[in-house]
């Protein structure tokens, strides 16, 4: 994969479940961490006590975080509102020359600050709550 541009990697949400994802706008940094926790079945009989692990067992996850500022009202208010009521909503987050990693998350974070000089910024992390998908684009 070549250099690619970091605003093209891309949050989106389906924010009223009729699978038309919005783009979560103002944000400036984004990031996805996919991670695979292994199940150790290691025993008394493993050659030289080296660790094994049992294929395709163990727990996956996907985390998403990012931050920016909010560029409306609207937009603050659907994520705050994601937020307080513990709402689990199809996510998108498109990696540009890879692909489309999608489905079911729930803000799991969501930080506001500001320097006295500057704008008031935000941070969101998602967490996956379900199966994802993944599409190559």
């Amino acid at each position: 994969m070549a250099a690619q541009k970091g605003r093209d990697l891309l949050l989106k949400v389906d924010s009223t479940g009729a699978g038309v994802f919005v783009t979560v706008a103002g944000m400036r940094n984004r990031s996805l961490s996919l991670n695979a926790r292994p199940v150790d079945i290691t025993n008394a009989d493993s050659v030289n006590g080296w660790r094994e692990i049992l294929e395709g067992a163990g727990v996956k996850t996907a985390s998403v975080s990012g931050t920016g500022v909010f560029r409306d009202d609207a937009a603050d208010e659907t994520v705050r509102g994601y937020f307080f009521n513990g709402a689990i909503r199809n996510w998108q987050l498109i990696v540009p020359s890879f692909g489309i990693i999608q489905g079911a998350f729930q803000i799991t974070a969501l930080e506001y600050a500001g320097e006295y000089d500057g704008e008031v910024v935000y941070t969101l992390a998602l967490e996956s709550a379900g199966s994802l998908s993944f599409t190559v684009i």
